[in-house]
């Protein structure tokens, strides 16, 4: 039995029971909760600490420019998920919404391989990441420096953030909370020591003559005069930005899903900004560019500059909180991924098995088991061909990045056509502005993807191409052979059958069709 399309209307369902509910726990977290794991996903604290020295590298004092000009699109792209979340809230996100928009195979390459596939890569250089990091810490480098010894406490890291999101969403809320605060106190107490060190005149560049006093100018975009510069900068920008929108996943399980998930993600992206600028600022102020892009410190600078500005007692502190991000990062993972796959379980795109849940906890607990097992898997099977290996992999994923980002976005911009026709301010923010997020990630996409090819890339290359350009578009392209296989074994998805194609005139179809198969 099928029901007539609906008006074009954003009203709340008439109804409170529903049908797509997979037995997660509604109602557990707020806004607070959701924002922390925003945030813990993006992981700000090993993010700057690893890519702050190459967009100074790139564009020297106009990095706070840098910063501004690639939050753009992330800000464009992040109103395109605050309202596709609004009319369909799914711990699916992505998937769903492209599946209902562009059909069954490009929601399944687009929206569930290509976001998946940059996850476990990630995901994999986290856990190497957070155990490096807390090693070193505890004055262990000398086991930091055998990848064996590196990969197998990684897998251990990863089975401890697997158990974590196994014991139910309001544990992993609460160990986001006090991590992504010590990394908002790590990077404040960072940016507070840079300034006073600025205004008493003790900075590192001016005791070695290279100091830079804030201006205006750096917030300039165009102040530097080198654009090819300004664009690499604002790539590097706009991947560190990445992993705002795994709180999507965790959208059934918050107060409002409607409209929760969809403030989260505004606030997270702006909390973001603030502490990239500002932190971006203190850094450069305090040490200047030649100092940033020393050999020793572009790679690192937080760990360099930390014990620098605040003294070696908080500095330690610091370098603590780059590796606790990391690894809130990879527990974030361990909490999104699987309700992902629940949602493609739940639609026929993946086995059934993955919509396994435990009965009181309410986490997908099949899901969260074989997230772990493939997790270390990757994790070794990276590190046993290259100990560089999982660092070339993660320069990949911006490709895939900004290839769903830019689909989310094109979905967001059909999906609610119909609105655009009655409302100037619908045509502003759900079209004009998403699209154009969309058209910047096209842009990123092709930019990152011919700087890729260059031999010279990363420093190796395979056949007179980078070597980072094959791991990228090889992944995307093993990916178009999976669905093409899938396209045979799962005929109900791939025939539309589960989540029926449409915009905002038809939103209620997909509920009611999953009411009737339940039924049936």
């Amino acid at each position: 039995m099928s029901h007539p399309p609906s008006r074009i209307s954003l009203a709340k369902d008439p109804t409170p029971k529903d049908p797509t509910s997979k037995g997660l726990k509604a109602g557990s977290i707020g806004i607070g909760p959701t924002v922390a794991l925003g945030l813990a996903a993006v992981a700000p604290a090993y993010s700057l600490a690893v890519t702050l020295g190459f967009v100074v590298l790139a564009v020297g004092a106009s990095t706070p420019a840098a910063f501004l000009l690639g939050f753009v699109p992330i800000l464009f792209t992040a109103l395109a998920f605050r309202d596709l979340n609004r009319e369909m809230p799914d711990c699916g996100g992505v998937f769903v919404w492209i599946t209902r928009v562009f059909g069954p195979v490009a929601g399944w390459f687009l929206g569930g391989w290509v976001p998946q596939m940059a996850t476990f890569i990630a995901s994999a250089a986290l856990a190497q990441v957070a155990t490096t990091y807390l090693l070193n810490f505890l004055g262990l480098a000398w086991i930091a420096a055998e990848p064996i010894a590196v990969a197998a406490i990684a897998c251990g890291l990863i089975v401890l953030s697997a158990w974590i999101a196994a014991r139910g969403i309001e544990l992993s809320a609460w160990v986001q909370y006090a991590l992504i605060a010590l990394q908002l106190v790590a990077l404040g107490g960072f940016c507070v020591a840079a300034f006073a060190a600025m205004a008493t005149g003790t900075s590192v560049g001016t005791a070695e003559g290279g100091a830079e006093q804030p201006s205006l100018e750096w917030f300039n975009p165009f102040a530097s005069g080198d654009m090819s510069g300004l664009v690499s900068g604002v790539i590097l920008c706009l991947f560190i930005y990445w992993g705002w929108d795994a709180l999507i996943a965790v959208n059934e399980e918050t107060t409002d899903r409607k409209g929760t998930p969809g403030k989260a993600v505004v606030i997270t992206t702006v909390i973001l900004l603030f502490f990239y600028v500002v932190t971006a600022t203190a850094a450069v102020g305090f040490a200047g560019t030649a100092s940033i892009t020393d050999p020793e410190t572009v790679s690192d600078v937080l760990s360099v500059l930390g014990p620098q500005a605040t003294g070696d007692v908080f500095g330690q502190v610091i370098i603590l909180a780059v590796g606790l991000s990391a690894l809130a990062a990879l527990m974030t993972v361990a909490v999104s991924t699987p309700r992902t796959w629940l949602s493609m379980g739940t639609y026929g795109a993946l086995p059934k098995a993955t919509t396994k849940m435990h009965s009181k906890r309410g986490t997908p607990t099949t899901s969260i088991a074989c997230w772990a097992v493939i997790t270390m898997a990757i994790t070794l099977g990276l590190t046993a061909i290259s100990a560089d290996f999982i660092g070339l992999a993660i320069l990949s994923v911006g490709l895939m990045i900004a290839a769903y980002y830019a689909a989310t976005a094109l979905a967001s911009v059909v999906y609610f056509a119909p609105l655009m026709r009655t409302s100037a301010s619908a045509l502003i923010l759900k079209g004009l502005l998403p699209g154009l997020g969309a058209l910047l990630m096209i842009g990123a996409f092709a930019y990152s993807a011919v700087d890729m090819l260059s031999p010279e890339y990363a420093g190796l290359a395979w056949l007179g191409i980078g070597s980072v350009f094959w791991i990228g578009i090889g992944a995307l392209a093993l990916g178009l052979v999976v669905t093409a296989i899938l396209r045979t074994r799962l005929r109900r998805f791939f025939s539309s059958k589960t989540i029926p194609r449409g915009n905002v005139t038809t939103r209620h179809q997909l509920p009611s069709i999953l009411s009737n198969e339940t039924e049936a």
